[in-house]
């Protein structure tokens, strides 16, 4: 091993030796192979020195060879991630530095090697310092490479002796990879170019230093490969070398990983049960804590140090270690009040079964799975943490947040919840704020010691996620949450552990994401692996077999990818002409070019050149000039331009919009969301999808939208969570499907509790070899156990389970009465989804029907009507291999997916650039111009696009080979199809169809509407299974319980059972009852306990019995319930939950909101005092209205003893502000409008109060701001004399031009007091108290005059000019919060719309458009899009007419379906400009009846309204009244004998008396004059109103 150290020079060797002692296997055998200049790919474990390898040698040679007399790049380092990239050049500083060391104490002369990254990141300024100052060791991308080399720059790239490919395998199988290979090619021949020139000068110069570098001219450029996960490596290796041989280095030896499978729960099936209620808290006192699976050596040692768990309580056979200080930091008391204050409980006893939000009953096992990250987090220093998707990231990182931040504060959610509060609801995230601000920063997250985890991942900013690597470098953050962004050879510093949640994408995954703990020569990577279902852990299993055994999945190279071609002959072109001939000979060294057919190179050189010039390809420009009498390429002018702005492989995606027809849209905007173009290439006309909380039925798939009509309460096809990857590759499917197949072949059955073998429940388990296999698989006890019960419960139902030798088809019937059909195949989505589309053509074609069918990794789903689910397995699933391809093709060529791809695939080739290189140009110019292409494109034989984006489809997208290889075996025989049908589905099955329900979704994502439609719809037994003992009262509706109940009661029977006949007696007591007791049926039947009991057991095993809590009453325990009395339960539990997802009408709405806003009938507001006055502020934050409304009308509605002076106190104490605003040039002294806000509040902040003028020609309130300036508050006459002192300051005096006398300006304090009131309502000056505004809404804005008796001869005495009211109180320039701090504008987004939330509950366009709202929905759509990704709002539509796209507290749409029985009997009146009044902006009147005046939004009208919407309309001013007709006709409802309206009346005269209107007359009616003989006029009379000539008046 030493000798290849000899190898070097001698610096190295000591530098090396010093730093490492001896070099690893990898490194002994690579160096002489990349010595003697060949080719060399290593494939070696992560952290066994490979890129140290490479570089060393290349090092050595920059130290020990002279440079080239022409400066340029030597060593060029490939990675395929720019932050990989980056570490590179930075760990290279250190052997650099360490050579040059030893070469000046061994007194050698130190060359400077420099070093320089040049990615998307490089400045300009960096890349043009490159281009002029070459690096002697470059390290780029990828995409970089090719934009060098299609530059001027690319000239110091000719000097390049080693090219290094890190990570080869995360390339070579895609078309970045396909690229990337044409790129080295044309870098070979750049640098073979430029050695013959070297070559011939050095003929021209003898001898010197050119003689040194001639000899170099016959060396090729040596091209080295890196990687740790590919198979086979010969594949690898004819990608790397292009047409050169490669030598392949394989040490052989397996990486050093202690893999671990980890399951929290004993029995997954059952989250609720006994079991679990033991491993997350429910430990009783006196029973020691129980096993916890994973629990590592530091974890036991750190709860004993913290004296959380006694040594004395537990069977400890030995201890060992020394004890980690990973936790000093962490008080033991705040530990234990996490656990929930039980000292006897072990650190890892967690808190009950909190659902993703702390909801005891969710039925989801991610509680469990926090928790029990979180104690291995705080178990090590430094935990990296794998998950599929960005959403799971985000919501892990907060959960993760508020457990930590619970712990370290010593609080259980459980205890301190605070029903009231939005926070205090079960469901509800602790911190909202971490679930929206972990990453995105969109509000402020947890304080710095709450911070645990923070999440990283391809929608984080680039500088947020270098500072996250960061602070992980360098042990500042104790765990990162991330997706495949951390994945490749990234050093992430002393990361000791790494957690996978869910089963990795991939073998080869698994590895990369296992090698980033310890990741360093002769590190140990310790990985624990979370699954999250049952059959995750047949997967994960697999997995971590296959880690171990090093069996990767196969690489594929993508064959002849003619849109790389096209766009990389632009390219070449664009730098010189080339030779047809030479090009073609070049690409084809390329490997995936390999067997690229001369025709079809042709064909794509033609394309490009122009050959197809029909008029229908006029709109694209060729880039080529192809001479075929000499074999000339040329570029055409502008065609270098091209290749840069528009080249690479990365396709532009996006969204495509959902929204609804013109004719249902209503008020609000058409618009519902987006879809992924992702999703929408599986979707189909037809296909019931879910979009936020609510189902859509698609009826159109354009080339940018997806029209949708609401389809409430449907069983929908979710969105399957595809994660990051296009679905689980063949070969993995085919290892999963094997490895099942090996297992479930050793399943065996023990029995328990019995004296002999033959007794006792029994228990399934595996013969000895299989539990040693799976041992040494990494799999805990409960994860074998979980398996074992699966695959045993899995062969109960189906006979078999499926592999890669069985099929299973599988027929159910749905919730519905129709069939749901489960292909349980194991060969993953790519082989599935173009299967799946040749069967829904083959239900079209043969049965005349749609039949919904979509494909899963682990199978196909079809759903089918009622009489056609017995249709023969082979009609349905067996196709000829041929006509399934020929199918399929046609199928595909009509897809979206087809569409979206040739797009791509347009655009890469250069055939259809962007239009605007500067900028990213919109999808939808980008599919229009797609759209034309390929309609003319079809009309054209044999078009080189259409062919290679059918390839893409067929072999990239899907995979149509491994497909045939499927239907070739099913023909043959080699796999087998089992035809079974079940009362319910079975676990593999479940899974398919229903795992979306306790596993990516966290609880409190959905309303209970949504989540009651969703669980109901589900098979009883699959419904058991999910929620387990403890949660069906929260789906199972009580009024239909008592329904049922009580026509159960109503039965009779003609016969009666004999006494002894318990099992008869018990059977047909559950059949004529609801839930009940074992007590209670004991009771009624007069049983003997003993046999009840037995009786009840007996019946539950045979399933005739259910078993749970299906009643909420805490009294009751465990309860018993038939399963056909639960079906009917179930039923219209199921009917009642589809019909409450439902919109609800807008005057439901509007009686929501009156009551969110507590206003209620005169005497029944719901707000009292200053502290409700500043609640109702709080609320209505922001809102301007008219100064007299505000204490008129709006505070008396919700405050029920309001008075002035409980706003005095709040603004004398500054907790409130208040802001002037009007519109129009009236006088300054006619009120305006004015707007409150909390002094703090980050709102409170859109003013600027003005700055000083240094102008001569200051005016008086520029006067006015500048005495404010300095801060503080001053009564009206100190601010006068300040204001005076810098009007004379400031103020340019006039000169009298006859005699030059000075005449000072005018200055009196009329204009004193116009000017101060101009700068009110500018909304720039407030005041410490209302009443100024008071004084001057009242018109008492004139002091009075003293005055002379009237007595002869006396004169009064003189009395001191009264204090104008409208000057009094403190005066002050309005500095809003924002101001004050640099609030960002997203957070005053944010806040905005948490105020709106707050307000109105729902947030929609017409809710909007009232509120007046710089940039209206749109502006603020982008922030609650944001806040629904992040969990923290749903979207749905909730109320009808109000558009689609509706946003709202999950909570408050359940209040919102659910009103309070004082809500729907409620008769409020309001004024019509009240915030919490629809009626005349987002709702329209109601119809008035002829002759009535049509009603208007002004101030002094008011509004009785109830349930029903608008009842009376009573405009003082104009003395007019108009009564809607709540009936079919147009007739006024002025009935005498209508209670309704004599409500509405008393209602009225009530609130017209409360707003101190002072007497109100009402001449008319609808336009009929109201006398006397009115009816309506005596309904008024009996409310307090009294007749009199000009009609009926309240006094």
């Amino acid at each position: 091993m030493y000798e290849s150290l000899s190898l070097f020079s001698e610096p190295t060797k000591m530098w090396f030796e010093h730093a490492f002692g001896q070099p690893t296997e990898a490194q002994a055998q690579a160096w002489p192979a990349i010595h003697s200049g060949r080719n060399v790919l290593v494939i070696a474990p992560t952290g066994s020195g490979k890129t140290l390898a490479a570089f060393l040698s290349a090092i050595d040679r920059l130290m020990t060879v002279p440079r080239t007399r022409r400066a340029g790049v030597r060593v060029l380092y490939i990675s395929p991630l720019k932050a990989l990239a980056a570490d590179v050049a930075k760990n290279l500083e250190q052997p650099l530095e360490g050579i040059a060391a030893q070469c000046e104490a061994q007194g050698l002369p130190v060359p400077k090697i420099a070093v320089a990254t040049r990615s998307g990141d490089t400045t300009a300024q960096e890349r043009r310092r490159i281009a002029s100052h070459p690096p002697d060791i470059l390290v780029t991308t990828p995409e970089s490479l090719y934009l060098l080399l299609t530059s001027k720059a690319g000239r110091i790239l000719g000097t390049v002796d080693t090219v290094i490919v890190d990570e080869i395998h995360a390339v070579a199988g895609t078309k970045r990879g396909a690229h990337l290979a044409v790129s080295l090619e044309r870098l070979e021949n750049l640098v073979t170019e430029s050695r013959k020139r070297d070559a011939i000068d050095a003929d021209a110069d003898e001898g010197g230093d050119a003689a040194v570098d001639a000899g170099r001219g016959d060396r090729h450029m040596q091209r080295i490969g890196l990687s740790a996960t590919v198979n086979p490596p010969e594949k690898a290796a004819r990608f790397l070398g292009g047409g050169q041989p490669v030598t392949i280095v394989n040490p052989g030896g397996r990486p050093a990983m202690d893999l671990r499978m980890i399951e929290p729960l004993e029995n997954m099936r059952d989250l609720q049960s006994v079991n679990a209620k033991q491993r997350v808290g429910g430990v009783d006192a006196e029973r020691s804590a129980p096993h916890i699976s994973g629990v590592t050596p530091a974890m036991q040692r750190l709860a004993e140090r913290r004296g959380i768990v006694p040594v004395d309580d537990r069977d400890v056979s030995s201890t060992s270690g020394d004890d980690s200080d990973a936790s000093d930091e962490f008080d033991s008391s705040a530990l234990v009040g996490a656990a929930g204050g039980r000292t006897s409980r072990s650190l890892f006893a967690l808190p009950h079964v909190v659902g993703a939000a702390g909801d005891r009953t969710s039925g989801s096992i991610w509680p469990v799975v926090e928790r029990s990250i979180l104690d291995e987090i705080l178990a090590h220093r430094t935990t990296l943490v794998f998950v599929n998707s960005r959403g799971v990231a985000e919501k892990l990182t907060a959960r993760l947040n508020d457990l930590y931040a619970q712990t370290r504060h010593g609080t259980n959610p459980d205890t301190v919840r605070d029903p009231g509060s939005p926070e205090g609801r079960e469901g509800f995230s602790t911190h909202y704020d971490a679930v929206v601000g972990s990453t995105t920063m969109l509000v402020g997250s947890h304080e710095g010691d709450d911070v645990i985890a923070m999440a990283h991942h391809g929608s984080v900013s680039k500088d947020r996620r270098k500072m996250i690597e960061e602070r992980l470098k360098r042990g500042e953050l104790r765990c990162v949450v991330a997706t495949s962004s951390l994945e490749l050879g990234i050093d992430m510093g002393s990361v000791d552990l790494v957690i996978q949640v869910d089963t990795p994408l991939s073998v080869s995954s698994g590895l990369q994401r296992a090698g980033r703990a310890d990741h360093q020569v002769g590190g140990v990577s310790h990985a624990l692996f979370y699954p999250l279902t049952r059959q995750q852990i047949v997967t994960g299993a697999a997995s971590l077999e296959a880690m171990i055994a090093g069996d990767i999945e196969p690489l594929a190279v993508p064959r002849n990818p003619l849109d790389i071609l096209a766009q990389q002959t632009v390219a070449a072109a664009a730098m010189h002409d080339l030779n047809a001939d030479d090009w073609y000979a070049t690409v084809r060294r390329a490997a995936p070019f390999a067997e690229l057919p001369r025709d079809m190179f042709d064909a794509v050189i033609g394309m490009m050149s122009g050959e197809y010039n029909r008029e229908e390809f006029s709109a694209f420009r060729p880039r080529l000039v192809w001479n075929r009498d000499n074999g000339l390429i040329s570029a055409r002018p502008g065609s270098q331009k091209v290749a840069v702005t528009s080249g690479g492989t990365i396709p532009d995606r996006g969204l495509y919009t959902v929204v609804l027809p013109e004719a249902d849209a209503g008020k609000g905007q058409r618009r519902v969301g987006e879809l992924d173009e992702e999703m929408v290439y599986e979707s189909r006309v037809g296909d019931v999808i879910t979009l936020g909380t609510s189902t859509w039925q698609i009826q159109e798939i354009t080339r940018d939208r997806v029209v949708v009509t609401p389809a409430p309460g449907r069983t929908a096809r979710l969105p399957f969570w595809h994660g990051e990857g296009a679905g689980r590759d063949y070969g993995f499917s085919r290892t999963i499907a094997r490895f099942t197949r090996e297992i479930a072949a050793g399943l065996d059955v023990k029995r328990t509790g019995g004296s002999s073998a033959a007794e006792g429940p029994a228990v399934p388990t595996f013969i000895p070899t299989i539990l040693t296999r799976l041992h040494r698989d990494g799999l805990d006890p409960n994860a074998i156990t979980n398996l074992a019960r699966l695959l045993s419960e899995q062969q109960a139902i189906t006979g078999t389970v499926p592999s890669d030798q069985t099929l299973i088809v599988e027929r159910t019937r749905d919730e519905d009465g129709g069939w749901r059909i489960v292909l349980l195949s194991p060969f993953g989505r790519r082989v599935h989804e173009p299967w799946s589309m040749a069967i829904s053509r083959r239900l079209r074609q043969r049965y005349g029907f749609d039949g919904q069918v979509y494909a899963a990794d682990d199978g196909i789903v079809i759903q089918l009507p009622d009489g056609d689910g017995h249709i023969p397995a082979q009609d349905l699933f067996l196709f000829d291999p041929e006509d399934l391809k020929a199918d399929v093709e046609r199928q595909v060529g009509e897809s979206v997916l087809f569409a979206a791809r040739f797009r791509e695939c347009a655009a890469r080739s250069l055939f259809m650039p962007r239009s605007d290189p500067g900028r990213r140009v919109p999808l939808w110019q980008q599919r229009l111009r797609a759209a034309q292409l390929l309609q003319s494109a079809r009309m054209a034989k044999n078009f080189p696009l259409l062919l290679e984006t059918a390839r893409e489809c067929l072999q990239d997208v899907y995979d149509m080979p491994a497909l045939n290889e499927v239907m070739t075996g099913l023909q043959a025989g080699t796999i087998t199809v089992k035809d079974v049908e079940t009362e319910s589905p079975s676990p593999f099955a479940e899974n398919i169809l229903f795992g979306f329900v306790g596993v990516v979704m966290y609880q409190y994502d959905q309303p209970q509407a949504e989540r009651s439609a969703q669980l109901l719809s589900l098979d009883p037994h699959v419904l058991e299974r999910l929620l387990g003992t403890t949660d069906m009262a929260q789906v199972l509706n009580p009024d239909v319980i008592r329904e049922v109940e009580q026509e159960l009661g109503e039965h009779t029977f003609w016969n009666e059972l004999a006494d002894d006949d318990v099992t008869g007696r018990v059977t047909r007591y559950a059949k004529t009852h609801g839930p009940f007791t074992a007590d209670q049926l004991i009771a009624d039947l007069h049983l003997d306990a003993t046999d009840a009991v037995h009786t009840l057991d007996v019946l539950a095993a045979k399933g005739e019995l259910l078993q749970g809590h299906f009643v909420d009453d805490d009294e009751q325990g465990q309860q018993w319930l038939h399963k056909d009395v639960f079906r009917r339960i179930r039923s219209r539990s199921l009917a009642k939950a589809r019909k409450a997802v439902k919109p609800v009408e807008s005057e439901a709405f509007q009686m929501f909101l009156i009551d969110r806003q507590g206003i209620g009938p005169v005497g029944g507001e719901r707000y009292e005092g200053a502290d409700g006055l500043m609640r109702v502020i709080e609320q209505l934050e922001g809102i301007s209205l008219p100064t007299a409304l505000w204490e008129s009308a709006v505070f008396p509605a919700r405050v029920r003893d309001y008075q002035p002076a409980l706003l005095d106190k709040l603004l004398t104490s500054g907790d409130v502000v208040w802001v002037g605003s009007k519109t129009g040039g009236t006088s300054a002294m006619d009120p305006g409008e004015v707007a409150f806000y909390p002094a703090d509040s980050i709102l409170f902040s859109g003013v600027e109060h003005g700055t000083t003028s240094n102008a001569s020609d200051a005016t008086m309130p520029e006067a006015i701001l500048t005495a404010l300036d300095s801060g503080g508050a001053f009564h009206a006459r100190q601010l006068m004399d300040a204001a005076k002192r810098a009007w004379n300051e400031t103020a340019e005096p006039d000169i009298n031009p006859n005699t030059g006398e000075i005449i000072p300006q005018e200055w009196s304090e009329q204009q004193f007091k116009d000017a101060l009131w101009s700068l009110v309502w500018q909304g720039k000056v407030t005041n410490s108290s209302f009443a100024p505004v008071r004084a001057l809404t009242a018109g008492a804005a004139s002091p009075r005059k003293s005055t002379t008796s009237r007595r002869r001869g006396r004169v009064a005495p003189i009395r001191r000019a009264t204090t104008d009211m409208t000057l009094g109180g403190l005066w002050s320039a309005v500095i809003g919060q924002a101001e004050a701090e640099d609030t960002d504008q997203t957070e005053r987004a944010l806040a905005l719309v948490e105020t709106l939330l707050d307000r109105y509950g729902v947030i929609a366009q017409p809710v909007i458009d009232k509120e007046n709202i710089p940039g209206g929905y749109s502006a603020l759509y982008p922030v609650l899009n944001r806040m629904e990704e992040h969990g923290r709002l749903v979207r749905g539509m909730f109320v009808r007419g109000f558009g689609a796209a509706q946003f709202a507290e999950r909570d408050t749409v359940d209040a919102l379906r659910h009103p309070s029985e004082h809500r729907g009997q409620s008769v409020v009146a309001l004024s019509v400009l009240d915030p919490a009044n629809l009626s005349g902006s987002a709702i329209a009147w109601p119809d008035a009846p002829a002759g009535a005046g049509k009603p208007a939004r002004r101030i002094g009208a008011t509004v009785v309204l109830n349930a029903q919407g608008a009842l009376l309309y009573a405009a003082a001013k104009a003395k007019h009244l108009t009564a809607f007709d709540q009936s079919v006709g147009h007739e006024a409802a002025v009935n005498d004998s209508d209670e309704q309206m004599r409500k509405a009346a008393t209602e009225l005269a009530y609130a017209l008396k409360r707003n101190g209107t002072g007497s109100v007359t009402f001449s008319d009616i609808n336009g009929e004059p109201l006398n006397a003989r009115h009816p309506f006029a005596r309904i008024l009379h009996q409310s307090g109103f009294t007749p009199v000539p000009q009609g009926m008046r309240l006094y």
